[in-house]
This record gives C-alpha cells, structure tokens and sequence, in this order.
C-alpha cells in the first residue's frame, strides 16, 4: 500500500462516517499501540484497540482476521512488515460491528479482498444502531462499496493460504446474525470474534437478532470442530485455550438457567438484575450489566416465539 492510497482511504473515512467512532476518542486512537504474540509459526495475534487481530504470514502473502479502525492500518501493517509480511491480501471480518470492521474502509479501497458471512456483508450495507445498554445506542453507517466483502458465505467456507486449511464456519445467530469462526487446522487454533470474549461476559447484540442460546449452540459446535489444547482467539482479551471455552460454555449455560428460572417465575428485568444471577462468575467475567440485560432481552423473545406456535 502506497502512501498516496492510504491518504485516500483515510480522507473516505473522515469525509463518509461520522458518528460510529463516537464509543472511541481521538485520544485513545492516537495512543493506541500495536502488541505482536506468535500463537504458532507464521500465526499471529495483534492487538490493538478494538478487536484482536490474527494474521497468517507466509509464502502466499498476508491473511488477517479482523480490521480494527481506520486511524490504526498503518500501525498494524507496520507491525506486519515487522514479522515478514506486506500488504494484506485478504481480511476475514468475524462480524459486522465497528471495531472489528472499520478498517475495511481503508483496505478495501486499497486492494484487500474482504471475506464475510452473508448477513453481515448485508448488515454493513446498511445503516444500523448498536445498543450495548452500558451506552447509549450509537449509530454505524452504511459502508461505501469498495469496503464491502467481495466473497461471502453463508454455513461454510475453506481456504487454502500459505499452506494452511481455513475454515469459516457458520452456526447461526450468536453475537450477531453474521458471526464466522475462523479456524486454522494447521495450528489446531481459532479466532472467535466476539462470540467468546476473554476480557469480560460477551455482548449479545439483541436488537439486530443476536441470541443467547445461539452464543452457547455456535461455542459448542466451535469447540467440536477443535482439538484439546486448541488455541482460542478471543475478539477481545487475551489469547485463551480449549479449556478456557469449556468454562466459558458452562459459565454462559449457568446464566441462561438462572435467567430463565427468573423469567418463568414471572420476573422483570429489574427484579432479575437484582436477584444477581450470575454472581458466581463475577470475580471472573466482571460487571454482568451486558449479559443480564440482553440475556434477558432474547430469553424473553425466545419465550413470547414459542407462546405464538
């Protein structure tokens, strides 16, 4: 990428998004710095400021999972240079949400292939609001043509890149309706997005079709598909291992019990957060504001679906 073309991507990014940064500042953009950790020969994890970043280097070029934000490509691609790579050939976006996508709009323009699930290319064409209840809703435009995914899938997809077999896999809604685990067979490892979460209990995007009892149905069918021992690439956190997912399936199946004991028993949201239903994993998991309110949200959704069959 030439300096020239990376002006042009970012003057795009200035002049067409607006509002979808508001959850980062200017400041923490411009003190972000880029950690480098070697998860196998020729893999890799950054991280940065937004979503963790893994990125295969070899002999057919550069892969990356995930794009983070705009103001940080140079940084990463720094980074990349630094272990042997150049350009990025392609990017896998996990999701659609900002802070694992926003970076197409400086590569897509300059030359990387985009990789996504169907429903989160269709997402990204469009403008939408997250509401992560500990904020208030914000708004993430529609993204302009060159920073949309040219490939997509909708179950599953295999690549074949630096001699490593790819898999995109699909389950069904979990942290959003678009959701890929990418899985590199070669290493036994796999980049989750923010279907697992190691810095805290994951947000369930409820308002555009993301599911509690998807989160935990796509964690198990993950976690078949790997190895004991596995390495497992959080969308945020530090990098876990298999038995990390395994505790993290369980403390997931422990909250949608109680959640839905309480909503059986008639409770309100209010009376649920109060009963406190995922005290035992708060020394863990940290504040449960997310998981409880919108735990809640597609518990109840999947109850009043059932009613009207």
């Amino acid at each position: 990428m030439t300096a020239r073309m990376l002006a042009i991507g970012l003057l795009a990014v200035i002049v067409g998004r607006g509002p979808c940064l508001a959850q980062v500042t200017a400041e923490q953009l411009a003190a972000a710095e880029i950690r480098t950790e070697k998860v196998g020969d020729n893999l890799y994890v950054l991280f940065g400021l937004g979503g963790n970043i893994a990125v295969s280097v070899g002999t057919d070029g550069v892969l990356a999972v995930d794009t983070e934000f705009p103001e940080l490509v140079p940084r990463y691609l720094a980074a990349i240079r630094e272990l042997g790579g150049g350009r990025i050939d392609l990017a896998i976006n996990t999701h659609w949400h900002y802070d694992h996508a926003d970076g197409n709009l400086v590569l897509g323009p300059t030359g990387t292939w985009i990789i996504a699930h169907a429903s989160s290319r269709a997402m990204l064409t469009k403008d939408n609001v997250i509401n992560t209840v500990v904020r208030p809703p914000f708004p993430q435009k529609a993204y302009p043509a060159a920073a949309l995914p040219v490939a997509t899938f909708t179950d599953r997809m295999q690549l074949h890149f630096n001699g490593e077999v790819i898999d995109l896999i699909h389950i069904g809604p979990a942290h959003t309706t678009g959701d890929a685990a990418v899985i590199f067979r070669n290493h036994n490892a796999v980049h989750f997005g923010d279907v697992f979460n190691n810095a805290g209990y994951p947000f369930i995007d409820t308002d555009n079709g993301g599911d509690l009892d998807g989160t935990i149905a796509f964690c198990e069918a993950v976690l078949k598909e790997l190895q004991p021992g596995a390495t497992v690439i959080p969308g945020h956190g530090a990098v876990a291992k298999y038995d990390d997912l395994v505790a993290y399936i369980a403390m997931l199946k422990g909250v949608r019990a109680k959640l839905s004991d309480l909503i059986r028993g008639g409770a309100t949201l209010e009376q649920a957060i109060a009963a406190k239903p995922t005290a035992e994993w708060d020394a863990r998991y940290g504040d449960p504001t997310r998981i409880v309110n919108r735990g809640y949200a597609a518990l109840q959704r999947a109850a009043a679906s059932q009613r009207r069959r």
